[in-house]
């Protein structure tokens, strides 16, 4: 299920929409949602990650997941952790980094 450079959108799409089902599973078994399945504290267009050695979370924009800076972020998450574990979607990198980074992206 890795993210490649690839022309092929649909794959890519499918992919995105998978980890964001799994990140809003994982509200659903913690109480974090509401009726509609909605995390209660994300706004729309918006989903969560966890980042760094303290999994800080974040709540970054949905069209984020398009940027090949991201897209390496999420390559780098699956190869160290896998995105079949009930930790949320965790990115390996620096706090400082991934702030720096989402701020130049939006």
């Amino acid at each position: 299920m890795a993210i490649r450079k690839s022309s092929n959108k649909l794959s890519q799409t499918a992919v995105i929409k998978q980890i964001l089902k799994r990140c809003s599973s994982l509200g659903k078994k913690h109480g974090y949602q509401d009726e509609e399945g909605l995390p209660l504290d994300v706004p729309k267009g918006h989903f969560v990650v966890y980042v760094g050695e303290n999994r800080t979370r974040y709540i970054v924009p949905i069209s984020i997941l398009t940027r090949p800076e991201f897209q390496y972020l999420l390559h780098r998450a699956e190869e160290e952790f896998g995105f079949d574990h009930d930790m949320g979607l965790t990115i390996p990198c620096d706090e400082h980094v991934f702030e720096s980074l989402t701020s130049s992206l939006r």
